[in-house]
């Protein structure tokens, strides 16, 4: 297996990749003509009292929600499919008739494989679904919306991106504390599953009461802090999210009082705001699926590794 998880994405699935990517670059595109709509019936048809460019407008906007909807559906289906044949692949490169799997010196695997098999195997997969199609299209919404903003009224398009900066000074750090507690868990879990396997083979006898205790407490310590930093991280996402609002609402309220913009633009931004803020959402989402999916995809090759230079030794 290569060492990079990307490199191994590009060898297994390179073709889908650029087919989702294409298909994500069009949901993105679909999903901001609702934004554009929705300011021209509210300054456009409501104030002029216009009926027949209501309907018109009314009907495009339907339109376009369920072309993007449609979309979406087709992706996700596609995108799930990549994702089981990258698991199948994974499993399969743990079965017996494998020539990367062999029995190490001195330990046996069988508790390691079912560990990769059952639970690490579809955190690398899930996101291998997902591991271009998810950046390209929520990050080139947040662009779009973020550039459409601007052009309509920079200065509340500026309070908005203000409140995202504390973000990527946060979201990092708690990441890399999520993940180093991964990464621990996931070798307890695995020395767990090698004593359960070996008992029930009585290679090594009756697994010892406290030592069995102190492994499931410390999986529940590691598991709790976890929950702790991601939970925490979600708390000041929201918060910020809700002081956007609150300044948008400020700074439009200021400039309508003034005369320098209209009622629709403020009700533009506050939707604009909520745009941003679930793609914003999901990509901070797959951040934490690909640096999880990193430190897997690492421990897995670590141990085909292991296997395939086992079966070379053997004479």
């Amino acid at each position: 297996m290569p060492k990079g998880l990307y490199r191994y994405i590009w060898q297994v699935s390179g073709r889908d990749q650029i087919f989702l990517s294409l298909m994500a670059v069009g949901v993105f595109l679909l999903d901001l003509v609702p934004l554009e709509l929705q300011r021209r019936i509210v300054n456009g048809a409501l104030e002029k009292h216009a009926l027949m460019q209501l309907v018109l407008l009314a009907g495009l906007y339907v339109v376009s929600v369920l072309a993007q909807g449609g979309l979406k559906l087709w992706m996700n289906v596609y995108r799930g499919a990549v994702s089981e044949a990258a698991n199948r692949r994974l499993r399969l490169q743990l079965s017996p008739d494998s020539d990367e799997r062999a029995t190490e010196p001195g330990e046996r695997r069988e508790g390691v494989d079912i560990s990769i098999i059952v639970s690490e195997v579809e955190a690398v997969g899930g996101f291998i679904g997902a591991s271009v199609s998810d950046a390209v299209l929520n990050g080139g919404l947040l662009l779009a919306v973020f550039g459409y903003m601007l052009v309509l009224q920079p200065w509340m398009a500026a309070v908005a991106m203000l409140l995202f900066l504390p973000q990527f000074l946060f979201i990092p750090f708690l990441q890399k504390a999520i993940n180093r507690r991964t990464e621990r868990r996931i070798k307890v879990l695995r020395g767990l599953s090698v004593e359960i396997v070996d008992e029930a083979a009585d290679r090594r006898g009756p697994r010892e009461d406290g030592r069995y205790r102190r492994q499931v407490d410390t999986i529940y310590r590691l598991n709790m802090q976890i929950f702790r930093r991601k939970f925490g991280m979600n708390f000041l996402m929201n918060l910020l999210h809700q002081l956007g609002v609150v300044g948008i609402l400020f700074v439009g309220g200021w400039f309508v009082i003034q005369g320098k913009t209209e009622v629709g633009t403020v009700v533009a931004f506050i939707s604009g705001l909520n745009r941003v803020n679930d793609p914003w959402g999901d990509l901070v989402n797959y951040f934490r699926d690909m640096t999880n999916a990193q430190v897997k995809y690492r421990m897995i090759a670590t141990a085909l590794g292991h296997r395939a230079a086992d079966v070379k030794a053997k004479p």
